[in-house]
């Protein structure tokens, strides 16, 4: 199926790795160009240097960190007007209740606030197209111990709504998926390192029986990017082979 994708820009935060590596590769697959970014300079050029080689759309690569304001307005300005957005950037921060400030203020600007300010930049110009597409990688609502993310991307939604509201009728959307576990460097060397543990983890909570891979993530957004999910929007998505104990 062709999802339209040829020749429209997507802005991909953290495209180096996991999540965000899958999902530029899906989205390179369709023929989108792409502006990748990410802290992580030396793998995010080895990316595009081998999605380049695919031949179908161009791919730039920005190496910034999107909690510093103005690394996100000299990304939004080398960029241009990207009409898809793609909010990969976060990471799990576990805390303990007494949690420094510093842990907070840290855990809001990745996994909150950076998809915020690159919207609020790159929404003018989806307004004069009348098109658009914000997607944010968020994570899932029902924790298991306090975690600054988790808090931090409760946010994420319930923005995502509100801005979702305001954006339809201008033909642009707004929506989150919250993945469950997906094969990439932090699940495999932070949450579930033990290979035992893993699989005991998997029996007792993923139905499908295994855990994701970021392509899993990515072809998810390479529909919600395109012209054919125009009626799905403010929606929150779980891609977590069934993980999930309630309705979302």
């Amino acid at each position: 199926m062709d999802l339209g994708l040829k020749g429209r820009l997507a802005l991909i935060t953290g495209a180096s790795s996991g999540i965000g590596e899958g999902v530029a590769r899906c989205l390179a697959a369709e023929g989108a160009d792409l502006v990748l970014t990410a802290r992580d300079g030396i793998s995010l050029e080895r990316l595009a240097a081998e999605l380049r080689e695919l031949g179908k759309g161009s791919v730039r690569n920005i190496e910034g960190d999107v909690t510093n304001p103005g690394d996100i307005r000299r990304i939004a300005d080398a960029t241009g007007e990207a009409g898809i957005l793609v909010n990969c950037a976060g990471g799990s921060r576990p805390a303990k209740w007494n949690a420094g400030e510093e842990v907070w203020e840290e855990s809001f600007a990745l996994n909150f606030d950076a998809a915020r300010r690159l919207s609020e930049l790159f929404i003018p110009g989806m307004l004069k197209a009348g098109w658009g597409r914000i997607i944010n990688i968020s994570g899932s609502m029902e924790p298991r111990g306090l975690n600054a993310a988790a808090a931090a991307k409760a946010a994420l939604h319930v923005w995502a709504k509100g801005l979702s509201c305001d954006l339809a009728a201008h033909g642009i959307t707004v929506n989150s998926i919250a993945p469950g576990r997906i094969n990439s460097r932090q699940i495999l060397t932070q949450l579930h390192p033990d290979e035992d543990r893993r699989q005991k983890f998997i029996e007792e909570n993923v139905p499908a029986g295994y855990f994701g891979e970021p392509c899993d993530i990515g072809h998810t957004v390479a529909f919600l990017a395109s012209p054919l999910a125009r009626y799905i929007t403010g929606a929150v998505i779980p891609v977590d082979g069934g993980m999930r104990r309630s309705a979302m």
